[in-house]
């Protein structure tokens, strides 16, 4: 009991005056991220789940004194997920947006998500044919999607559930051209085949997009009602940001802070 006062009077400290945590001292809050979005999250060789945004994870719990595990979600049962208490929260590359902040809460972003096309050098893409030149795009499903829906209704693209399926596929010639966000197609499938001289072509979809499809940035999607864990979560996010962890961990898995 004295153990339990002791840490829930730590808890209270770390938030904002006048927020009182109801955070049960020995809960373990569960994180669910898609494990298939590398570097964010995805699978080791023994099957557990590793990455960028599981490192960050913990490293923030491990500041606000929280016990935390991530657990493996598809991306399409995501937020139906958190509503129907599968897990405590999102943690899994998911953008701010206004459509999903009408149904569940976020926290802080804590990266900053820009998306563009991306394909093997000297791909011609004209952007202002509705069908993109009849050729074959891939991307997610959420923010790309919306923006494909929306500018280009008429073009072939494809939506995969994982960016490794997608990157099989456009290594594979299967597809041309892949939509996605910056940070993580530079990683993930720049670096990671070079001899494909992947490059990506046009300005950020971000900059022209009028259909109001992305947001801020990354944040850890909570229920509506579960206000104290949104607030602790957001001070996590700002100590390890304060303390050099974030962009350590951000240098470890990208070459550069991606926060802004």
């Amino acid at each position: 009991m004295i153990r339990f006062m002791r840490t829930a009077a730590l808890l209270a400290a770390l938030l904002p005056a006048g927020i009182v945590t109801s955070v049960a001292a020995d809960e373990t809050i569960l994180f669910a991220t898609e494990a298939a979005f590398p570097p964010f999250n995805m699978r080791a060789d023994d099957g557990s789940i590793i990455g960028w945004e599981i490192e960050l994870g913990m490293a923030m719990c491990e500041r606000v004194n929280l016990k935390c595990e991530f657990v493996a979600q598809e991306w399409d049962g995501m937020i139906p997920g958190l509503l129907a208490k599968k897990y405590t929260a999102i943690f899994g590359a998911m953008q701010i947006t206004e459509q999903r902040s009408k149904v569940i809460n976020f926290t802080d972003k804590y990266f900053r998500a820009v998306s563009s096309f991306l394909a093997a050098e000297g791909t011609e893409i004209d952007f202002d044919d509705k069908k993109l030149g009849g050729l074959a795009i891939g991307t997610y499903p959420g923010t790309t999607q919306c923006f494909l829906d929306a500018h280009y209704p008429d073009a072939n693209y494809r939506i995969y559930k994982t960016a490794t399926d997608l990157a099989l596929d456009l290594n594979a010639g299967r597809i041309d051209v892949m939509v996605g966000q910056i940070i993580q197609a530079d990683s993930a499938i720049i670096r990671e085949y070079p001899e494909k001289n992947y490059v990506f072509i046009g300005e950020a979809v971000e900059y022209w997009d009028t259909a109001n499809c992305f947001g801020p940035g990354g944040g850890i999607g909570v229920r509506k009602e579960d206000k104290e864990l949104l607030a602790l979560l957001n001070k996590a996010i700002k100590m390890v940001r304060d303390d050099g962890t974030y962009e350590k961990l951000s240098v470890k898995y990208f070459g550069r802070d991606i926060y802004e």
